[in-house]
């Protein structure tokens, strides 16, 4: 009876186990099946390191929420690689759906015609982009119609070590600092360190060179930066950046400036001097605040709005980063699949979740009442500086943007004309060598393309 009993339960765990088997792989095959019967939306993005892991963490989570759609994350190398990428694969199988495309490709995206602009879904939806930062908001528009959604977004920002200038007695700056009273800290303490500590670097980068302008209400190319019609010439010798370029050239000569160069090398040095104590103030963008504030003590990491000019009003910075754009060769049913997952981004809880894992500017005003940011700033009061300096920008053609095309070459033209400076040669000379060269440039550039204003 027992051998009966013993054999009947074998047989019964055999039966469960077969069981078990074809159950699993009948789940597994509905689970594959309801895979495969999603819509794929291929989305390229630049994002390495927490960037790139955030954005896989919220692709995985949309994905969980729903089985309409599934989200496909991949890197695509630099932000001038992946546009290429873009370019050179659309209207192929090969070409994703949704793709982050760099602020200053802004202009070409949109005279590439490859995008559907997020305009379309929104007002099919009516969403309200007031949500939305203005002033984010203003750098990827034209015409009134929004061509792309704002997303990883930063501002340029001043730094300054709060024990240096405690060391040295020198008081802390205000929240929306003037030339001057950089000038006055950076020499008090090269003066009172003796030269062991450097007051001030600012790197030669285009993008400081655009923000001196948009924060003192100037326009650098014509046709109102481009918001107007194909700008046909810039103006690198206006009073606005003859001022900055005096100034910086100015703390240079009285010794309390150091240049550490150009590119992520040299930013990568003023950090690691700024956190050792030899580099009293810095600009940087506020990407850098979540590497500044683990790697300082706390207390000691001081953060202020854009310099600006003396017995003048902050005008307000341009933003930095990037945006999301929907490529236009794809059918309704996937573009509008984009379009849903460029909203869940934009949701506030996922916005203030962005800003903690990256430190780019949670966009979503009402992130700022959700918890994960309320904590942050709780522990780094610091942190809040850059998005009080987006909030308060009010977009006006200077400091939207510029939709022009040459960017980046002009962003290398600058870059010279700055280290030209700061190596002693004459301001007004080195920016009109740089206007005349990169105008010639800008000529070509429209006449091979056929931009005109007629």
């Amino acid at each position: 009876m027992n051998k009966r009993l013993w054999i009947t339960s074998i047989i019964g765990v055999i039966v469960l186990a077969v069981f078990g088997v074809f159950f699993s792989a009948h789940s597994n095959a509905d689970q594959s099946a309801q895979s495969n019967q999603r819509i794929k939306i291929i989305f390229w993005h630049e994002m390495t390191g927490p960037g790139a892991d955030q954005i896989q963490q919220f692709a995985d989570n949309f994905n969980k929420k729903q089985t309409k759609y599934e989200v496909v994350p991949e890197y695509e190398g630099s932000y001038n690689q992946a546009i290429q990428k873009v370019l050179q694969t659309h209207g192929t199988n090969a070409s994703p759906a949704l793709f982050q495309s760099m602020d200053v490709s802004t202009g070409q995206m949109r005279n590439a015609n490859i995008t559907t602009p997020v305009q379309k879904f929104i007002d099919e939806d009516k969403y309200d982009m007031d949500k939305i930062m203005p002033a984010a908001r203003a750098f990827y528009s034209k015409d009134g119609q929004q061509l792309s959604m704002p997303f990883n977004t930063s501002q340029p920002t001043l730094f300054y070590n709060k024990a240096v200038f405690k060391k040295y007695g020198v008081k802390d700056l205000p929240t929306d600092p003037s030339y001057d009273d950089i000038k006055n800290a950076a020499k008090e303490i090269t003066d009172k360190s003796k030269g062991a500590v450097k007051g001030v670097t600012v790197d030669a980068y285009g993008w400081y060179f655009e923000e001196f302008m948009a924060n003192s209400g100037q326009t650098l190319a014509n046709m109102d930066d481009g918001h107007d019609g194909f700008p046909t010439k810039v103006d690198f010798t206006n009073q606005a950046t003859v001022n900055a370029m005096n100034w910086l050239q100015e703390m240079n000569k009285n010794g309390s400036f150091i240049s550490f160069g150009s590119g992520s090398t040299s930013a990568s040095n003023e950090i690691a001097s700024f956190l050792s104590g030899k580099l009293g103030i810095m600009l940087q963008s506020s990407a850098s605040m979540g590497q500044l504030e683990a790697a300082a003590k706390p207390g000691d990491l001081g953060v202020t709005y854009y310099p600006r000019p003396n017995g003048q009003k902050s005008n307000g910075v341009a933003i930095g980063g990037a945006s999301l754009w929907i490529s236009n060769d794809k059918d309704s049913a996937t573009q509008r699949g984009a379009w849903e997952f460029i909203k869940y981004l934009m949701q506030p809880e996922n916005q203030a979740q962005w800003q903690k894992a990256t430190g780019y500017i949670a966009l979503n005003k009402d992130s700022q009442t959700e918890p994960v940011l309320k904590e942050l700033y709780k522990q780094h009061p610091e942190a809040q500086v850059p998005s009080n300096q987006l909030a308060r920008t009010k977009p006006n053609a200077t400091n939207s943007g510029i939709l022009m095309e040459g960017l980046v070459q002009m962003r290398t033209i600058t870059q010279n004309a700055m280290q030209q400076i700061y190596a002693g040669r004459n301001v007004n000379d080195a920016l009109k060598d740089a206007e005349n060269q990169f105008n010639s440039y800008l000529a070509q550039h429209n006449k091979a393309n056929g931009y005109s204003n007629k």
